[in-house]
């Protein structure tokens, strides 16, 4: 059974900094690219970062220099550093997994940035 479990949100003043972790079970973890994804009410879920199994990351505009993507395929765990966060970036944060046609979801972390 596949599980991602996300962990890491919470409320957070403009400025300040989050971590998120997800991790992976029940897939083989270093062949699948990995992303996080947010979503507000009204909204389509968008891509705000990614990473392969050959650790090359992209990165939407919006959070370029101030999000960093990583993971450690030792424990199978992919993270978000969010720094310098804004209102804007307010949203459901989600975990992806994603290779070929194998594609799982993580159920999200809640991340308010308000003051």
């Amino acid at each position: 059974q596949v599980q991602l479990v996300e962990s890491g949100g919470g409320l957070v003043q403009p400025g300040g900094s989050l971590r998120l972790s997800c991790a992976a079970s029940g897939i083989n973890f270093d062949f699948y690219a990995m992303g996080w994804y947010r979503q507000v009410p009204g909204k389509q879920r968008e891509l705000v970062a990614s990473i392969t199994s050959r650790f090359i990351t992209a990165y939407t505009d919006t959070v370029k220099d101030r999000f960093t993507i990583s993971r450690d395929n030792a424990k199978n765990t992919v993270y978000l550093q969010m720094n310098s966060l804004k209102p804007e970036d307010t949203a459901v944060y989600y975990c992806n997994a994603d290779l070929r046609s194998n594609t799982y979801w993580g159920r999200g972390t809640q991340v308010t940035v308000s003051s």
